[in-house]
């Protein structure tokens, strides 16, 4: 008997493997400490996210507005310039017909309307798109002569506003600066999703925190075990997917503290 009881004592004196509850707790409180920096960081670009989103969708916003304004301003361009080149077709036919009746008066009526209108209100543009030499029809000492020599060109009697690229030309600039705004918007949209994504970080390493702050609660050492690994691969995946999140637009840690 005594021997059995002394065999009893060992077994129990007799350390047990694995880690102890005290080397447990120990990890606990450093996966807490890491998990609070990494849910903190994690909330802390998301914020950051967050005004990149507010500042791009301002910016798009502004600039759309000035592309419209720059669009409308096009159209009303067009158009003056489409009942601008009607009068020209109109004074054109004007002087067709007086040559073909040999009305020497009303042809010079009419070219002399054609020159001046021409002259005051061309653009560059539709000058050249129309054959109309800006510089010679300027130069020239008698305007029935270069009206009745431009007449004789093809572009004289062809509409530039059949020509789908002339059209364009005239929103160019208004459909490059929407598509500056366009640009900001889609960076906005961008910063939104990342944002979105970094708050879903959080919530996860939200999980995490309430995983290893229940651990203390279970008497067993198994158990305890257990939910350490479950917490622990939970970090793990939430870690890997904040990597994969592209960080803010610009973002450099140094400028927040040097100023």
């Amino acid at each position: 008997m005594e021997t059995e009881e002394l065999r009893e004592e060992v077994k129990e004196k007799k350390p047990k493997k694995g880690i102890s509850s005290e080397t447990l707790e120990v990890i606990v409180v450093i996966f807490l400490g890491i998990t609070a920096l990494t849910t903190a960081w994690a909330s802390w670009i998301s914020s950051l996210h967050g005004g990149n989103q507010a500042t791009n969708y301002t910016t798009s916003n502004n600039i759309a507005a000035d592309g419209n304004s720059r669009y409308n301003q096009a159209a009303q361009d067009m158009m003056q310039d489409m009942m601008l080149w009607n009068d020209i077709s109109d004074l054109q036919l004007e002087i067709v017909y007086a040559q073909s009746i040999d009305d020497k008066d009303a042809l010079e009526l009419a070219a002399y309307k054609l020159y001046y209108k021409a002259v005051d209100n061309l653009t560059a543009d539709m000058a050249a798109a129309i054959g109309w030499d800006v510089e010679a029809a300027a130069a020239a000492k008698e305007p029935v002569d270069y009206v009745l020599d431009w007449i004789e060109q093809p572009e004289a009697g062809v509409s530039p506003f059949t020509d789908e690229a002339f059209i364009n030309a005239y929103f160019e600039d208004a459909n490059a600066v929407l598509e500056e705004a366009n640009e900001y918007l889609e960076q906005g949209k961008q910063d939104n999703a990342n944002g979105d994504a970094y708050n879903l970080v959080t919530v996860l390493y939200s999980v995490v925190l309430f995983l290893f702050g229940i651990v203390g609660t279970f008497k067993s050492d198994r158990n305890k075990k257990i939910l350490i690994v479950i917490a622990g691969i939970a970090f793990l995946l939430a870690t890997i997917y904040m990597f994969t999140i592209k960080m803010p637009t610009g973002f450099n840690i140094g400028n927040f503290f040097i100023r």
